[in-house]
């Protein structure tokens, strides 16, 4: 019966660098997001009448732009994986 290895694990690529420029990344990416968030927020707190406003193919601003902070999140995600790859991204 295995026993319980209660030593934390090390990862061989890592150094003393990587976690500070994956934290700002992150938190950069976070920023953009925040951003793009907010104007969806004042938008619909203060013009309403905006986001009932037809934008693309029928549909309101509000669905456009949900959808758009939808896929917006996604991008973001994949940019953050590329960024704090150990052999890739920038340094």
């Amino acid at each position: 019966m295995p026993e319980f290895d209660a030593t934390p694990f090390e990862s061989p690529h890592r150094d003393d660098q990587t976690a500070p420029r994956n934290a700002r990344y992150g938190l950069i990416l976070f920023c953009i997001y925040l951003i793009v968030y907010a104007g969806f927020v004042l938008i619909n707190a203060f013009w309403p009448a905006t986001m009932a406003s037809v934008a693309f193919a029928g549909l309101n601003l509000a669905i456009v732009y949900g959808f758009g902070l939808i896929v917006l999140a996604l991008i973001l995600a994949a940019i953050y994986g590329w960024l704090c790859r150990s052999t890739g991204g920038p340094s």
